[in-house]
């Protein structure tokens, strides 16, 4: 499959190392010559340097036979017009990373005109996860599969927790609680367990099951937190707007703390419920008197990754319960998960595993299951992904028992007709379901690559 990609910043550059790392052709096209000749050296790609909206360069770079061209460019409007001008050219489909609330909000009135297969908004897409992570504090990272009918949640296993020292399969004997412990880190090593894995103090777990039994399992070992109440955000940017959009509708008060005057001017208008503080968020005093140490959540969403930081490390002195913090420099995310701060968020990833959910769906659109999602776990060193299996398949009426999955890859939950399914030995897997597997393979794209031949 061949894919272009305009704009070799954060999230374009985001996209061309998993594509690549999964062996699509990817073309990048930027006016910024330095930059595209260091990601040359970095990875497999062919590079054009050039204005993204020009004809010529498009064809350059062959537009006119990509099968995707994915404009994340600096404007939303430099965007939309090498969309259209792509599918003028030949493209098959076209996506664009669109932030202005403005634009997204009409989207739908002018996405046919434009010839856009999909419309990106990272700003929003994070401000959904930070929602799902302060909606469900107990949690350091809710994903969620099957239309939010199953959850894949992140914790760590506290010195407390009852669990350490039982093998999962005596846990679940034990709890009878209807969930799959999916994944496991341990440090820097990784595992997709088994029944007979015993987890240590310490290790951080990935669940997979409904919202009541998440809930219940953290009620039997002891980390069910009360529902966060009041939430202080740092720095007021588009994700703040919609995070905060989200969370006035659920009744929670809002402060936001934002240093430029003008803007914090726009959000008392388009927030007039929330509590707007003109400062500068990384001035302890400040935070101090806007009453940090009676908030329950804290989400530090500047533009800066080490200013997020250190005002993360400080709510962490006060005590907040729940501490969200947006890191976009994956050097920078594994210091931080060494500092202890469990939520850490990056508007680049989960754009790029938006992105990449399509661009898998696309290269299966032959196959017996159809890719819904796909989420990156564990720094990417493990894959979560939904399939909808639409045709019978050599897997299909099987009992699970009698199927050989390859190794570090596991069948996580099938939902069926609504029912939530712990899948079992005895389980099998049909057509119409919505089936999450877990693996350590990249690139996975039909769920008959589970299987040994």
């Amino acid at each position: 499959m061949n894919i272009v990609i305009i704009g070799d910043g954060k999230v374009g550059h985001k996209l061309a190392i998993q594509l690549t790392s999964e062996r699509y052709d990817v073309t990048l096209i930027d006016v910024r010559e330095g930059r595209l000749k260091d990601s040359i050296n970095e990875l497999d790609v062919s590079c054009v340097v050039g204005d993204g909206a020009s004809a010529e360069i498009q064809m350059e770079a062959d537009v006119q036979s990509a099968d995707l061209v994915i404009a994340c460019a600096s404007t939303d409007e430099l965007n939309m017009l090498c969309c259209l001008l792509a599918k003028r050219l030949g493209a098959k489909q076209t996506i664009a990373r669109v932030r202005n609330p403005v634009y997204y909000q009409q989207i739908h009135l002018f996405k046919d005109d434009l010839k856009l297969s999909m419309a990106v908004n990272p700003e929003l897409v994070l401000a959904g996860e930070i929602s799902r992570v302060l909606i469900f504090p107990s949690a350091a990272k809710v994903e969620t599969f099957a239309k939010g009918r199953v959850e894949l949640v992140e914790a760590s296993i506290s010195e407390n927790n009852p669990m350490a020292g039982l093998s999962f399969r005596e846990f679940y004997e034990k709890y009878q609680i209807k969930m799959l412990i999916c994944a496991v880190q341990r440090g820097n090593e990784v595992f997709i367990p088994d029944g007979s894995f015993v987890p240590n103090r310490g290790d951080k777990i990935n669940i997979a099951a409904s919202h009541k039994e998440i809930e219940r399992f953290f009620k039997f070992v002891g980390a069910l937190r009360s529902r966060v109440k009041n939430v202080m955000i740092c720095g007021g940017g588009k994700t703040a707007y919609y995070l905060s959009l989200k969370l006035l509708s659920l009744g929670m008060n809002v402060k936001i703390i934002e240093r430029d005057a003008e803007r914090c001017a726009s959000l008392c208008e388009l927030l007039p419920k929330a509590t707007i503080i003109c400062g500068n968020a990384a001035d302890h005093e400040l935070l101090e008197e806007e009453g940090i140490e009676h908030v329950d959540g804290f989400v530090a969403l500047t533009g800066m990754d080490e200013e997020n930081i250190i005002m993360s490390m400080y709510a962490k002195t006060k005590k907040v319960s729940k501490i969200i913090t947006k890191v976009n420099d994956e050097a920078l995310q594994h210091l931080v998960d060494e500092l202890g701060m469990e939520s850490v968020v990056s508007a680049k990833n989960v754009t790029a595993n938006l992105i990449m959910s399509y661009v898998r769906a696309m290269k299966n659109s032959m196959g017996s299951a159809n890719i819904e999602t796909v989420y990156q776990l564990i720094n990417g060193k493990v894959e979560a992904l939904e399939f909808q299996i639409r045709e019978a398949a050599r897997y299909t009426g099987i009992p699970l028992k009698d199927l050989t999955l390859k190794e570090n890859h596991l069948v996580a939950c099938i939902v069926r007709k609504r029912q939530i399914i712990i899948p079992g030995g005895n389980d099998t897997l049909e057509v119409g379901d919505s089936v999450v597997v877990v693996t350590m393979s990249q690139g996975l794209e039909d769920l008959e690559e589970i299987l040994k031949r």
